[in-house]
C-alpha cells in the first residue's frame, strides 16, 4: 500500500469513525494518484504519504463526527481543489449526493480522472461559487455546504450560504481562527440570514489545531447576495 493502513484507521477512529479495508483501499488509490498528478499539475505541498493521511484524509474525515450530516443528505463542497473535504466525504459516506465546484478547471480534470479511478460518482462543476449561488439549479439547494481554508469566513460565507437549503448548514473548516475574523464571520450569518449553530476546536493527529464553525440557515436569502467579486473583494460583509 502505498499510505499506512494503520495510520488511516487510527486517525478515522480519533473522529469516531471505523473504516473497512474497502475504503481504505480508494483512499490509498486516491493518495498515490494525488502525488502522481501532483508531479504535473500543482494541487498540493503535501506529497508524504503519512501527512497525506493526517493533514488531508483525517481533517476531511472530521467533517462527520462535527456536521451532522446523513445518509441521503445533498453536500457541496466550494474551491474543492484537489478535492478536500468533498472527495473523502463521498468515499467514507453513506449515500451522499456530493457537487464540488472549483473555478481551476485543471483541478477538476484531477478531480474527474479520480473518480474514474475510485468508480464514484459526483457532480464535477467548473464555476466560481459567487457565480453557482445565483443559478437556480444551485441556489439554496443543499443540506450542506464546506469550504476548506479558502478565505477569510465573512468571504467564505457570502460564497456558500447562497447555495444552503432553508434549515441547513454552512461549515467552514479552518486552521487556528482569529478571535476577529469569528466575530467578522458572525456577523455576516446575520446579513446572510443565517445564525451560528455551533463553533467547534480541535487537533489532528500531530497536534496541529483546527476549527469549524457552522452556520444554520433560517430564511431565504436577500437576491442581492452573493455579490459579484470584485464587490465581495472590496468591500466583505
Amino acid at each position: 500500500m502505498f499510505i499506512s493502513k494503520d495510520l488511516m484507521k487510527l486517525c478515522a477512529a480519533e473522529f469516531d469513525m471505523d473504516l473497512s479495508d474497502h475504503i481504505i483501499d480508494k483512499f490509498d488509490t486516491y493518495a498515490y494518484e494525488l502525488v502522481k498528478y501532483n508531479e504535473k499539475v500543482n494541487l498540493t505541498a503535501i506529497t508524504e504519504p503519512d501527512e497525506i493521511v493526517v493533514k488531508h484524509f483525517a481533517d476531511s474525515l472530521a467533517f462527520f463526527k462535527y456536521s451532522g450530516i446523513e445518509s441521503g443528505n445533498t453536500f457541496a463542497d466550494v474551491g474543492t481543489g484537489a478535492g478536500f473535504p468533498g472527495v473523502p466525504v463521498l468515499i467514507a459516506g453513506d449515500n451522499i449526493n456530493v457537487t464540488l465546484f472549483d473555478a481551476v478547471n485543471k483541478k477538476l480534470d484531477f478531480i474527474r480522472f479520480l473518480l474514474g479511478e475510485l468508480d464514484l460518482k459526483a457532480d464535477v462543476v467548473h464555476i466560481r461559487a459567487e457565480e453557482a449561488g445565483k443559478m437556480p439549479e444551485y441556489r439554496e439547494n443543499f443540506d450542506f455546504v464546506t469550504a476548506r481554508a479558502v478565505a477569510q469566513l465573512r468571504v467564505l460565507s457570502e460564497f456558500c450560504l447562497p447555495l444552503v437549503k432553508i434549515g441547513g448548514k454552512f461549515v467552514s473548516m479552518k486552521g487556528d481562527i482569529s478571535e476577529e475574523e469569528k466575530v467578522n464571520g458572525i456577523a455576516a450569518f446575520k446579513k446572510l440570514s443565517s445564525e451560528l449553530y455551533d463553533d467547534i476546536h480541535y487537533n489532528i493527529h500531530n497536534g496541529d489545531a483546527r476549527n469549524i464553525i457552522i452556520a444554520k440557515k433560517i430564511s431565504q436569502i436577500s437576491p442581492k447576495y452573493p455579490r459579484n467579486m470584485g464587490q465581495i473583494s472590496k468591500k466583505p460583509l
